[in-house]
């Protein structure tokens, strides 16, 4: 059978007998939905045609984006709601908006044209960086409810953008660090040029009258670095000595306090070696460091953030005499009574009421199936209604709710994550300790022997011994590292995975999405009685299933017509008319009932089975399963040779668990877990003495993830989930993981040989220094080269 024709709008496959077509750029274009119909038209009837030739990808198609509802969208034009991100300037109002679905550059282009030939719309730009439209509009002509609509009628979704707090601050703080390290890297440069201008090595038989303009030069290009790059480094010193605490910090800033005023004296002497071009070095190599660690927490932080995206903006709230009224979510208080339509997100933690359906937790659970609810069960803000309406009272909100719960979960897991930098953190607080001790002694001592040339040589031992390359000997190497296996395919977000996976024992597994594909497949068709083929028996099922939002209906593609007449009954199946023929299809009792007879037997087989009958009795078998991915086998087969135990871990409580345990010979399986559940078993393995590594992909594997000793979420995980794993496999291929081991390890053991070389180096240079056989050029010099190595050993983890 000829594979079906790409949807020229978004690319998925067109169903045989689709209807569904628009004319663009001259030529009459198969679509898939009267979604992807819809926008295309309207982008041909904006004039906007041209968008299709200058795409370099498909668009997303209209279904895949959250639904915009009329009555969600009208609560945008209250004064109140627009208070926090709507601004005034004269008659024109402004704000930022986040747009989903953008794919391309030309949907940048295809969103600002088609906003600014509306009448009302002063201007429209969008930073395709980070998806984010800034309007400027008369909403006096124009509502914003009608602003957002019409770019949903393009084919995006729209959100009114509202920057996080502690996000925004971190933003902040990172821009400042750019600033930063860019004047500082300038800076030096210059220094450098004018310092090594003045060095007798050189030979340039300077005028005193050059060599002292050149002096003035680096201390005019120096302060700036003292005084605005190095300032983190002074605050930090004066904090940690007023709690009597030694870290990197003090030695730093008595280094480049030191030589900028030793520099100072020598500029304003003539006399004597610069040590501006040494300030600029240390303040160069040392604040790249740590932009490195500012980015590794400003992702930590922006993590919470993401469980906002799991609650919807709105709900319906009922009143006393059950009419419903759209409200937003804040509006919302425990005991008010709220409906959810089918395929609505559960705006909170509640209990329901009224109403049969079936609810998808797989956010938070990992089930991928739906489970039945009825009156008295409670439900989970941010899962989704899958089938009937339901009256839900609400029971709680904001903090008290369960993602919040998991949001603490994660908190208290993260508190106690080792790390490697604290190795070298430990490290330097006795060679900082040694190192003082030692200046202090060695000036003194040199003071009675000889008084001229004692702040030298202390100054000398500050610089040589100055722990710059124990700073940088992890950060560099982490960089360098965290290339290599993103071309692996392997995204490390914390620096401790490297350190860890030399010790791992036990792997921890999620199910659904991590060693499952995370999506129902119709594995087989068994047709029963002989009266009609498989493909026949598809083409019904498909047409029952062609409007329901449950995943099984996925399962079965879509079909051209519908059948009519469906009728949802919440965990049994649905019932409707196909070409005069009243089907069932779901469980084999409910669908045997519409033939009065009784149901055949299940077959004793794995997966998911339906059945599909009629009047006159069964029709077909159909087995749906979630596959295991194809590399998942390789994977275990690495972790058994390397001797590590490996355990099974999901929220799903079908008999699929098991199944996949047996299949793939996993040591422990468990199913049916919450994610207390989840840290509770971690907890045991961990008490017992384990190393553990988690994999994993969803909200429920969020606190598991952050409390193991080394995490990886897939590449297809939730972005919170991501966010708090240790590493993320970003091309979601199992066997990347088993080839980063290596070079993991590979790593580790570079970081380790770094920091064992900046310990010898700082070390062996003190006795030298103490001696006064190092001169404060050559210490200069010395801590440059220890430096230098560090970074050159870091540069062979590029080659993979």
């Amino acid at each position: 059978m000829a594979a079906p024709l790409p949807c020229y709008h978004c690319g998925l496959p067109v169903p045989a007998g689709s209807h569904f077509q628009a004319r663009v750029l001259g030529e009459t274009r198969a679509l898939c939905c009267p979604g992807c119909q819809a926008v295309a038209e309207a982008i041909v009837a904006g004039g906007l045609e041209s968008y299709y030739q200058h795409r370099s990808d498909t668009s997303v198609n209209p279904g895949a984006l959250p639904r915009a509802l009329t009555e969600e969208l009208e609560l945008y034009d209250r004064p109140d709601v627009q208070q926090p991100f709507v601004a005034h300037e004269g008659e024109l109002a402004r704000t930022a908006l986040h747009i989903e679905g953008i794919s391309c550059a030309a949907c940048g282009w295809l969103i600002e044209r088609h906003l600014k030939a509306l009448p009302a719309v002063e201007d429209a730009s969008l930073n395709l960086s980070n998806h984010r439209l800034q309007v400027r509009w008369d909403d006096a002509r124009l509502p914003l409810s009608e602003l957002l609509a019409q770019i949903r009628r393009i084919g995006y979704a729209a959100h009114p953008y509202q920057p996080d707090e502690a996000a925004a601050r971190m933003a902040r703080e990172n821009r400042r660090a750019v600033r930063q390290l860019g004047v500082a890297g300038l800076l030096w440069m210059q220094v450098m040029m004018a310092s090594m201008a003045t060095w007798p090595e050189f030979n340039l038989d300077l005028s005193p009258g050059m060599d002292r303009i050149l002096r003035w030069v680096s201390l005019f290009l120096t302060t700036p670095i003292v005084f605005y790059c190095c300032t983190d480094f002074f605050k930090g010193a004066l904090r940690d000595l007023r709690t009597r605490h030694l870290t990197m910090d003090v030695s730093v800033s008595l280094a480049i306090g030191g030589a900028y005023v030793a520099g100072i004296w020598s500029t304003v002497t003539a006399r004597g070696e610069l040590y501006f071009d040494a300030v600029g070095m240390f303040a160069l190599f040392l604040l790249a460091g740590r932009y490195l660690e500012r980015r590794a927490r400003e992702r930590t932080a922006a993590a919470t953030a993401q469980l906002v995206n799991l609650l919807p903006a709105s709900c319906l709230r009922l009143d006393a005499s059950g009419d419903s009224e759209r409200v937003l979510l804040a509006e919302l208080k425990p005991g008010d009574r709220v409906l959810v339509p089918p395929g609505a997100l559960i705006p909170a933690d509640g209990r329901i009421l009224e109403g049969l359906s079936s609810v998808d937790e797989s956010v938070l659970t990992g089930e991928y199936l739906p489970l039945p609810k009825g009156p008295g069960d409670t439900v989970t803000g941010g899962t989704l209604n899958v089938e009937g309406p339901l009256t839900l009272a609400v029971e709680a909100l904001g903090d008290e709710s369960r993602l919040s719960a998991i949001v603490r979960l994660l908190e208290r897991a993260q508190a106690d994550k080792p790390r490697l930098a604290e190795l070298a953190d430990r490290v330097a607080q006795w060679f900082l300790v040694v190192v003082l001790v030692a200046a202090v002694v060695v000036g003194l001592v040199w003071w009675q022997l000889d008084a001229g040339r004692a702040f030298w040589i202390v100054l000398a031992l500050l610089v040589a011994t100055c722990p710059c390359a124990l700073s940088l000997a992890t950060p560099t190497a982490l960089t360098t590292a965290t290339g290599s296996l993103h071309r692996l395919g392997l995204l490390v977000t914390r620096g401790h995975v490297l350190e860890g996976l030399n010790h791992i024992d036990t792997v921890v597994f999620d199910k659904t999405g991590t060693l499952t594909e995370g999506r129902l497949t119709l594995r087989e068709i068994r047709p029963l009685g002989g009266e009609l083929s498989a493909d026949a028996c598809l083409a019904l099922a498909a047409a029952l299933e062609n409007r329901s939002e449950h995943p099984i209906a996925r399962a079965f593609g879509r079909a051209p017509e519908a059948a009519e007449h469906v009728e949802n009954v919440p965990g049994f199946g649905l019932e409707g008319r196909v070409s005069q023929r009243q089907l069932r299809i779901g469980q084999p009792a409910f669908v045997a009932s519409l033939a009065d007879r009784e149901s055949p037997p299940t077959p004793n087989e794995p997966g998911q089975w339906l059945l599909l009958g009629d009047r006159e009795g069964p029709l077909a078998w159909f087995v749906l399963d979630d596959q295991v991915r194809e590399d998942a086998p390789a994977l275990l087969e690495v972790c058994r040779r390397q001797g590590w135990s490996t355990v099974l871990l999901s929220g799903d409580s079908s008999p699929m668990v098991a199944e996949v345990g047996r299949q793939l010979g996993i040591g422990r399986v468990a199913g049916g877990l919450t994610p207390a559940d989840k840290l509770a078993e971690l907890a045991r393995l961990q008490q017992a003495g384990k190393r553990v590594l988690m994999v994993g992909d969803g909200v429920n594997d969020v606190p598991v993830l952050a409390a193991a000793d080394i995490s990886v979420a897939m590449g297809s995980a939730t972005d919170l989930a991501k966010t708090s794993a240790d590493a993320v496999l970003l091309s979601n291929r199992l066997e990347s993981l088993a080839q980063a081991f290596v070079m993991a390890r590979r790593s580790r053991r570079i970081i380790v040989e770094n920091l064992v070389w900046a310990s010898l180096y700082n070390g062996l240079v003190l006795p030298f220094a103490a001696v006064g056989w190092v001169t404060p050029m050559w210490a200069a010099l010395g801590m440059s080269a220890s430096s230098l190595l560090v970074v050159l050993n870091a540069l062979r983890l590029a080659r993979t």
